[in-house]
């Protein structure tokens, strides 16, 4: 009997559930190994021999790992997809996966990242309003591209609508998306939540980052207020 992959993760974060979606959508079962970046377990000689750059996630597919959650579930689609659909084959409908796969790791997630970051590792206590500004912003793109279909790249899901919505799930709690902007943004995204996987794979992650990161804030706050008196 074959071993499962494994999977270095932690719900928390957007990258990590986008695999935890690819997986439950492609019915590949997954063992579990949540890591905790408070404690460094991103930072010790057994995992950084795994990934020298000590980033999360990474998939250990009986001794072939893997880093960069887009990579992983290009990875896994290729090797485990029934339907062809999820990456396609053809090279010019994988190379429209893949500028959605780019645009979430270029434009989406970094967003997210300059939003809840400042606020976890700075002693930030509230998200500027440029920041929530510039999510955003990065929804035009979103919108002109489901223009006239109903996902990321046509009417079949792909592995980029998957990634993308968890970081726009996450992004749309500290910026939200003005339904009389992004019409087909929020249709896009309220498709997506109806899938049967996605509120253990995804939002109830997504969830627990909300609530830490406002209390974080609040603790932060806090900790300003009392310096200053």
């Amino acid at each position: 009997m074959s071993k499962k992959p494994v999977l270095y993760y932690t719900p928390r974060s957007p990258p990590c559930r986008a695999v935890l979606l690819t997986a439950a959508a492609l019915g590949v079962e997954l063992e579990l190994r949540a890591m905790n970046l408070k404690d460094g377990d991103h930072l010790t000689p057994e995992f950084l021999k795994l990934n020298p750059l000590h980033t999360i996630p990474v998939l250990d597919d009986d001794g072939v790992v893997i880093t960069d959650s887009h990579v992983i579930c290009s990875y896994l689609a290729d090797k485990y997809a029934v339907e062809e659909t999820w990456y396609p084959k053809d090279k010019l409908k994988r190379m429209e996966v893949d500028a959605r796969l780019y645009f979430d790791c270029g434009h989406l997630f970094p967003r997210v990242r300059v939003m809840v970051e400042p606020i976890i590792y700075f002693g930030h206590h509230e998200i500027e309003p440029q920041k929530v500004a510039y999510m955003q912003k990065a929804y035009d793109g979103l919108e002109k591209a489901l223009a006239n279909s109903k996902y990321l790249c046509g009417d079949h899901l792909t592995i980029a609508d998957l990634c993308c919505v968890a970081s726009v799930s996450t992004g749309m709690l500290f910026a939200p998306i003005e339904e009389e902007k992004f019409p087909k943004l929020k249709d896009w995204v309220e498709r997506l939540s109806e899938l049967p996987y996605y509120k253990k794979n995804n939002q109830e992650g997504a969830e627990i980052l909300f609530n830490f990161v406002n209390a974080k804030m609040a603790e932060n706050k806090k900790a300003k207020e009392e310096s200053s008196s």
